[in-house]
Parts: structure tokens; sequence; C-alpha cells
């Protein structure tokens, strides 16, 4: 089974820790395929029919993004909004992700300890996920484990190019781990 990830990040060039899990993705083109929604749409104009032909074809994905003030970036929002549509991913005819294994590969700028009760941003990040979760259960897949890295801020910066790679290894090791 092939992995489709759904990479959505707006600046990919500028940053760490995505480019590096991209770079490892492109070292697997038999196992996965990388779909970069920022290249893909520099105009926001997202072809449903294309992304949902996409997503047919696959039984594992992945939503790959930074952490953008507790959510996803903006364009994946939007894709997730147009793509997931009425009848096509729920409603009376709406079983087109069924069972599919959907799972997120989030970095978060901030150090682990912040996300968690008690922590500066207060939630956890399986609080902060529960709308992906449940987006996915209404659809009717199968909401996987997330993938995460923290403190990839630039004025954090806790990741040297050394764990950046054991990280970035550790990504491809989950993806064959959900996949099965």
């Amino acid at each position: 089974m092939k992995t489709l990830v759904i990479l959505a990040h707006p600046k990919i060039n500028e940053s760490k820790a995505n480019k590096r899990w991209k770079d490892e993705l492109f070292k697997y083109p038999q196992e996965i395929k990388v779909h970069e929604l920022y290249i893909e749409y520099p105009n926001w104009n997202i072809d449903v029919q294309k992304e949902q032909s996409l997503l047919m074809q696959y039984e594992h994905i992945i939503l790959q993004f930074p952490l953008f003030w507790f959510n996803c970036p903006p364009l994946l929002k939007k894709w997730l909004d147009e793509v997931f549509e009425y009848n096509w991913a729920y409603g009376p005819q709406g079983n087109k992700l069924k069972g599919k294994k959907i799972g997120l590969a989030v970095t978060a700028g901030g150090k682990m300890e912040y996300y968690r009760h008690g922590g500066k941003n207060k939630f956890s990040l399986d609080e902060i996920f529960i709308p992906f979760e449940e987006t996915v259960n209404y659809a009717q897949g199968i909401y996987l484990p997330y993938f995460s890295v923290y403190g990839v801020s630039s004025h954090i910066n806790e990741l040297n190019d050394d764990k950046l790679s054991k990280n970035a290894r550790d990504y491809i090791e989950h993806i064959r781990r959900t996949r099965e």
C-alpha cells in the first residue's frame, strides 16, 4: 500500500523541519507520493475533482503541515472544506473516505512542555487535533496516531541537524507502521 502525503506549507523552502521531512519522503518514491498544495495551487483555485480522484487512489493518507495558530495553514483548511464535500466525504452518499487511514504529521514551534495542561499553550496536541480527528471520523475514515516534532521555531530551535535527521527517519517509520 502506497502512502499519499498532502503537504501544506506556505514557505517550505524557509522551513527547517518540514523541508527536512519532505526531503526524506522523496527518498521513497515507491512507497510515498508527496502532493504539495502550495505548489499545486499558488492561486488557491483548488481542482476539487482532481483532488478527490487523487484521494481515491490511496488507502493511507497523511496531512503534513506546520501548526499555525493552533490549526493548519489556511490553504489546507480550504482544501478540506472544498474536497471533503457533501455526498462525497459525508452525507447520504458520502462514503469515499470510508475505511481510509488518515493521519497528521505536524511540526510545532513551541517546546513539548508548552503543549500540556498548565503549559504555556494550555492544551495538548491531542486536544488541538480534535477537529481533525472528528473530521476523519465524520467521513468514516480511520484516524491514525499523529506524528509530531516540537521546538522548531527559529527562536527556540531545539533541533540540531542530527536530531532533525533522526526525526525525519522516525517519520518514515511512523508512515510504515501506520500503513499496516
